[in-house]
């Protein structure tokens, strides 16, 4: 056998290589349909196949009148508490509130005040990292993706867990409160390793601080200063509730059900959540959107004018720019279709931090392309489905203005929603009972085995 291939004849080889099976696996066009297969598991009128059940989240965006779906405000509710009722019980107590939310969705009751001071003392417990798991397997091997360490770094966490395999409601609970607490250390220190290796920064390793809530923890880990202002903590912490949780259907939360029913551990769940909220099409959305937008600022020369707005949106959708996909991206879901509230509320603080931060006249160009987007795209594709703008639109600039660098968007994403995924797990854990197994129908006919010496 050849050995010591060159990099040039490695590429040759693949390019080649891909070329012959690209022809052999792409499907005749019409293939889904001519099946009737449920594609991305959802129905012809984009309502979601039902495949599960759940008491943890529930996201509400139409109704069916007389077998028509009807687009309507979007909900979205924790426990079956409304999230704008939920967000504004602690904003108008002037508390942070992702602690609690954590509770609720884990617990399934509102902590009262008393149990809400013993599960952050606990949380506090538990939110340190030994010395030698930062050193061993975050500064020796850093990476230059923090989604792929943060699931190696899962993973590594069920060899330091003296009962990993125990899918008890006790032990569960105990992995997940210690999950949710050691996250957001884990993403921090992952970029300051990735800061300073691989793009020649200062290393800066704060150790975390008890009285501080999960935002403000983050905030100064992430800053050499250490430093933040309370509404910068508000405003973060407002974005970890909303991430939190958005039901059993989504695309991650899907992936720790699946991987949970077969009845493994918790840390290889959540490393397939991880790896699943990683893909554009879900949790690195919001980097997509900030890219996007930075090409419209430097495309759009007037940034109060609409025509050239529109102008620019309508060669996003006919793919002839940013990347070509067709996509605006932050525009549009899978549930919501008038609103979604996550947006509303982010939004909202968004104005505020604009304000302090002097930067309102990015505020409105993001208003703009929120308003003529769903114009733009109706009128290029000639269609009349609704849609609005998703949480993704907003949560990339909140954390630019946040000072946080883009390559944190996504795992900060995780370092909430990790708390829904824990819920979920426990949930198909105490109910599933069965191995989620879907259908596949194989297309291809039978094949005759040709002998080598026959092979053309």
């Amino acid at each position: 056998m050849t050995t010591g291939m060159s990099q040039e004849e490695l590429d040759k080889y693949f390019t080649l290589f891909s070329e012959a099976a690209e022809v052999k696996c792409r499907f005749a066009p019409g293939a889904y349909n001519k099946y009737n297969v449920k594609r991305g598991l959802r129905n012809e009128d984009g309502s979601g196949v039902l495949v599960g059940l759940t008491k943890i989240g529930d996201v509400h965006a139409y109704v069916i009148d007389e077998n028509d779906k009807v687009p309507v405000e979007g909900r979205l509710t924790y426990r079956g508490i409304d999230i704008y009722d939920l967000v504004e019980g602690f904003q108008s107590e002037d508390r942070f509130g992702f602690e609690e939310c954590a509770y609720l969705l884990l617990n399934g009751d509102l902590p009262t005040e008393r149990e809400l001071e013993q599960f952050n003392q606990v949380l506090s417990a538990f939110r340190d990292i030994p010395e030698d798991f930062v050193r061993n397997n975050i500064l020796s091997v850093p990476s230059r993706d923090i989604m792929n360490q943060l699931a190696k770094l899962v993973l590594v966490l069920y060899s330091y867990d003296p009962n990993p395999d125990d899918t008890s409601m006790k032990n569960l609970l105990r992995q997940s409160v210690s999950l949710i607490a050691k996250f957001p250390l884990m993403a921090a220190y992952s970029y300051q390793a990735k800061a300073h290796y691989f793009d020649g920064k200062s290393l800066v390793i704060h150790k975390p601080k008890c009285e501080l809530s999960t935002a403000e923890n983050l905030l100064m880990l992430l800053r050499p200063t250490g430093e933040y202002t309370p509404l910068e903590a508000k405003v973060l912490d407002l974005a970890l509730v909303l991430h939190a949780e958005h039901g059993g259907g989504n695309n991650s939360t899907f992936a720790a059900h699946v991987v949970s029913s077969s009845g493994t551990d918790i840390y290889s769940s959540l490393a397939a959540a991880i790896g699943s909220l990683k893909g554009p099409k879900h949790g690195g959305a919001n980097i997509k959107v900030t890219g996007m937008m930075d090409e419209l600022k430097n495309e759009v020369k007037d940034w109060e004018s609409e025509s050239q707005i529109r102008d620019y949106l309508a060669k996003i959708v006919r793919k002839e720019a940013f990347d070509r996909s067709g996509l605006i991206y932050g525009m549009g879901h899978a549930v919501y279709t008038l609103s979604d509230p996550r947006c509303i509320l982010l939004r909202e603080q968004a104005e505020k931090l604009a304000q302090q931060k002097g930067r309102m006249d990015e505020y409105a160009l993001y208003r703009r392309v929120e308003k003529l987007a769903p114009e733009v795209f109706r009128e290029v594709k000639k269609s009349d489905k609704p849609m609005c703008a998703n949480i993704d639109f907003y949560s990339g600039f909140v954390y630019d203005m946040l000072g946080i660098p883009r390559e944190m968007n996504t795992p900060i994403f995780a370092v909430a929603r990790v708390v829904g995924w824990c819920a979920h797990i426990i949930e198909e854990h105490l109910n599933g009972g069965r191995i989620i197994r879907p259908a596949y129908k194989n297309i291809l006919k039978p094949v005759k085995y040709v002998r080598m010496r026959d092979r053309e």
